[in-house]
């Protein structure tokens, strides 16, 4: 007998239940992120988060779910919905709560749908498509939210009446090369003359960058990151602390098999570091921040180290996070990002669209014209 229902929190869940639904999914979806979210207090009701996972059961085991938040806010969620939830309030409409399917603070598309082997993901897709809109107009609330979700996820909630939403990212992928040279070899000669000169500038400042990977990350190096993140929050008036210490911890207990640092230091001193997680072909960068400034310090550690170690480690794809036109002329190369909408009150979901139409179209031509203009050298066609 299948059964679904709102699961109170992804930690009321059983853990190998979850992670065999994740399977070879997003480490976003893991069981131990979402749940360091929730322990530590990140994610709850006073950040505006209620982590309420819609779950299907079949004879008591799960057979599909989906991370699931009732949001009071649009904090942390990196598809930028603020001018709609004004247009709401001009219009009397409140706009919050609403329902959001996606990961806490962390712009990586991926599957939003989790469906146990054997199980039929199309049927089950339809079927949350279907039980989100119903929970939202239960509930009263504006709309379902579906950020960063996979292409074929969007479709079918596209045919279940929701509204496509288009963004982009800038990512990096490996095409065959052995060494940070071979990767340099692919630039046009401008753009490869000015990483020279990036990564000799902090040579000259006697600055070393070195990567850490899993268990061979030192239990030390978690407060320093944990320092640096604040140090970027802090830094820029936009800024929001998402995460505290216990975070670091519990990710430092829990997760660590997943987690790349990259750390630079000048002399003794630890002045910045990335902290990355990488699972199958893919490094994600998260998370930078720096406690001394230096010319080239942020292109060096977030970009150039990452490549290295992506190349080093035969990984295949590098996606650094969210915005950034500074990454495309460092050989990432502009890549759509989908989202998918449901708005419960017709004549504000009558506007969106207008307005998504429009988008759509703009971001389709955006990424026309960056890879029109990509700083990499067009790769030899390969012999039949």
């Amino acid at each position: 007998m299948e059964e679904m229902e709102l699961a109170n929190g992804v930690r009321s869940l059983p853990q190998q239940e979850w992670d065999a639904l994740v399977g070879d999914a997003s480490p976003f979806l893991e069981w131990s992120w979402l749940t360091a979210l929730e322990e530590a207090g990140a994610v709850d009701g006073q950040t505006g988060w209620h982590a309420r996972p819609l779950v299907a059961r079949n004879e008591g085991r799960l057979a599909a779910a989906c991370p699931l938040y009732i949001k009071l806010n649009s904090e942390g969620e990196f598809v930028f919905d603020s001018s709609w939830a004004h247009a709401a309030h001009r219009a009397g409409i409140d706009y919050y709560p609403k329902l959001l399917v996606g990961v806490p603070f962390t712009p990586v598309t991926g599957a939003r749908l989790m469906v146990a082997p054997g199980e039929d993901r199309g049927r089950w897709l339809a079927s949350f498509a279907g039980t989100l809109k119903s929970t939202c107009r239960a509930n009263r609330l504006s709309g379902v939210h579906v950020n960063f979700c996979t292409e074929e996820e969007a479709r079918t909630l596209e045919a279940e009446g929701y509204m496509l939403r288009f963004g982009l990212q800038y990512h990096w992928h490996n095409h065959g090369y052995a060494t940070f040279d071979d990767y340099l070899g692919h630039f046009r000669s401008k753009r490869r003359n000015q990483i020279r000169r990036e990564r000799r500038e902090l040579e000259r400042q006697g600055v070393r960058i070195e990567s850490f990977r899993g268990d061979a990350i030192p239990d030390s190096l978690f407060e320093p990151m944990f320092k640096f993140y604040l140090a970027t929050v802090q830094e820029h008036y936009y800024g929001r602390q998402y995460l505290n210490y216990e975070v670091f911890e519990r990710l430092r207990d829990g997760f660590r098999d997943r987690l790349v640092f990259i750390v630079a230091s000048q002399g003794s001193e630890l002045i910045a570091g990335t902290f990355n997680v990488t699972k199958g072909d893919t490094l994600y960068g998260r998370y930078w921040g720096a406690t001394r400034h230096l010319r080239h310090l942020h292109f060096n550690v977030c970009y150039y180290a990452a490549i290295e170690f992506c190349i080093e480690a035969g990984l295949q794809c590098f996606e650094p996070g969210a915005g950034g036109e500074h990454k495309q002329v460092r050989g990432f190369d502009a890549q759509l990002t989908r989202s998918a909408h449901y708005i419960d009150d017709p004549r504000l979901a009558g506007a969106i669209e207008q307005y998504l139409e429009s988008e759509r179209e703009n971001v389709d031509d955006a990424i026309e014209w960056y890879r029109d203009r990509s700083a990499l050298k067009p790769l030899p066609r390969r012999s039949p």
